[in-house]
């Protein structure tokens, strides 16, 4: 699968270099590519990464992340599958979206795009290498397109998500509740001294 990392960060980097690993023809799409690359993983000029891209992944900063793709190209993400990994705070919790998410507003930028959430709980170490923890956690999925949602449940698996682990919330909107999550992620990275974690959901065999 054709894959563009948007975002040559921590999380785009280690993102691009998991999925090239399992397979998955990989572009990273950076503002400033100066012809290099990041693990092995080509960096390109955000519009030339997505040419011909089944997915393209937001790993751009959050707050920023309108306004830098919606700068590219008219039309550019019509018809594909968006999977969106950030969250949109100031670095101390405050959401920029309070009443809302980013995957909300990436939705109503890109109306033709099929945005899924997913990713978003979690340091980029989890993301790829889900057994690094010592018992299986929990990550959320959120988004109005079922078929999307299975393209990014198929990625997830690649990286090494169990499907057992995968808890589809359901609409788009619900990628608000795991985004709120961000003033209780900062304070367990601070806790506990350590940014490798990640939550579980247990429930009732009743």
């Amino acid at each position: 699968m054709r894959i563009a990392v948007i975002g040559s960060g921590q999380a785009g980097g280690t993102l691009a270099a998991g999925w090239a690993k399992a397979g998955h023809d990989v572009a990273i799409g950076s503002r400033h590519p100066e012809g290099r690359d990041l693990g092995g993983v080509p960096v390109d000029t955000i519009a030339r990464a997505a040419e011909g891209a089944d997915v393209v992944v937001n790993a751009t900063p959050g707050g920023e992340s309108v306004a830098l793709l919606s700068a590219q190209p008219e039309g550019w993400l019509d018809g594909v599958v968006l999977l969106d990994v950030g969250n949109a705070d100031d670095g101390a919790g405050n959401l920029a979206y309070p009443d809302g998410s980013l995957a909300e507003a990436l939705q109503a930028a890109f109306p033709a795009a099929r945005v899924v959430k997913s990713l978003n709980t979690m340091e980029s170490t989890v993301m790829v290498k889900p057994a690094l923890l010592p018992e299986p956690t929990t990550l959320f999925v959120s988004g109005d397109d079922a078929q999307a949602k299975s393209v990014v449940v198929g990625l997830l698996r690649d990286l090494g998500w169990d499907d057992a682990q995968v808890l589809d919330l359901g609409a788009l909107r619900t990628a608000r509740a795991t985004e709120h999550l961000i003033p209780l992620y900062y304070a367990l990275r601070d806790a506990l001294g350590t940014a490798d974690f990640n939550y579980r959901v247990v429930r009732s065999e009743h």
